[in-house]
């Protein structure tokens, strides 16, 4: 089996990746894993669960390559394994628990665990983030029952084990989760001066226009190269409610303006969407007017959303910003947006 430092450095050969010290630090880690899943499973009438290797939680900043290593690792592992964002899966779980207690299940986190274990080895999920007190309240005994079944966890993070569900409601109640992480995975930052996302889009435009073809044609280019392979739709929990963008991969969103601003969403909906995401690409905005009010106003608040959260804004609309909304009321409010529109298309703006 080969190390995974000669396959990174076959692909730094190859002009696929550029080399990167503190990539190249944490690879270690995952052979030690992937070494380990390897091993055949051992079994015991004393022990049914098989011996499992500590995970890995691997934090850092923004576009440092983290979900690129985790995908590189999960390639080259043979066992059973599953890389899932981590707030679609705790989606999963939270769907799994209803069925459960409509069986009349007293206790619906035991059978959604096992379920969970029986299909696979290794869960690495995808920017592991606690916003939500429902998630915060259920993940220490889920994950409990995931590690004693032998089920290994590798997962990227913006923030340390310390920092998650921070200020969050009964957070004391939590804390034994965080200390359950650090005991059954290596934490290890990744520590690149690089945002690789960011260098992507240096130089690049990032507002197209007119709409037309060659503006969805530069659009789906930059969506392919940001996203990385296969998205799925992001259902995102709010104060009791679930709302879903449509397509979400590796941090970066995509829907269309009708997607976001036709529909009923308000302020509390726009700050989830910029606390899942990194970058948001929105397609087809229209000119606005007194005819879309409502729309306009709920676009107006998505970008004050971005601009606040430093997302990064990539889109394709009908005219500049500054002539998307010349008639009707609103407009001088509009000012502010279409300010802002410009100030988020400058190279470097979501790291300032």
């Amino acid at each position: 089996m080969t190390d995974l430092m000669t396959e990174y450095q076959a692909l730094v050969a190859a002009g696929s990746l550029k080399a990167d010290d503190a990539q190249e630090a944490v690879l270690p880690e995952f052979d030690r894993i992937r070494a380990a899943l390897a091993e055949p499973v051992k079994r015991s009438l004393f022990r049914r669960a098989p011996e499992a290797p500590k995970g890995l939680y691997l934090w850092g900043g923004v576009g440092r390559g983290k979900s690129m290593l985790m995908d590189f690792f999960v390639s080259h592992v043979s066992a059973p394994a599953r890389r899932v964002h981590f707030h679609a899966f705790m989606q999963e779980i939270h769907a799994a628990m209803h069925v459960a207690r409509q069986r009349g299940v007293d206790d619906a986190i035991a059978p959604v665990a096992a379920e969970v274990a029986a299909s696979v080895r290794l869960l690495a999920f995808d920017e592991m983030q606690i916003s939500d007190i429902t998630d915060a309240m259920i993940v220490g005994r889920l994950f409990e029952a995931l590690f004693a079944a032998g089920v290994v966890v590798v997962t990227t993070s913006n923030r340390i084990p310390d920092d998650l569900y921070k200020d969050g409601l009964n957070r004391q109640l939590f804390v034994p989760f965080i200390e359950l992480l650090k005991d059954r995975m290596v934490v290890r930052e990744l520590a690149s001066p690089t945002d690789y996302r960011q260098d992507r889009l240096t130089g690049s435009p990032t507002y197209f226009t007119p709409l037309g073809g060659a503006a969805r044609q530069q659009m789906d280019a930059i969506w392919a190269d940001l996203s990385g392979g296969d998205a799925h739709p992001l259902d995102i929990a709010v104060t009791g409610r679930t709302i879903t963008l449509p397509q979400f991969r590796n941090g970066v969103g995509r829907a269309s303006f009708f997607e976001l601003c036709a529909k009923p969403l308000g302020p509390g909906d726009f700050l989830a969407i910029a606390q899942a995401c990194k970058v948001l690409m929105v397609d087809d905005i229209p000119c606005l007017s007194r005819d879309n009010f409502n729309e306009a106003k709920r676009f107006v608040t998505l970008i004050d959303a971005l601009y606040e959260a430093h997302v990064r804004l990539i889109c394709s609309a009908a005219a500049l910003p500054e002539m998307l909304y010349l008639e009707g009321e609103g407009t001088f409010e509009f000012e502010r947006t279409a300010s802002r529109l410009r100030e988020m298309q400058s190279d470097g703006w979501a790291t300032a």
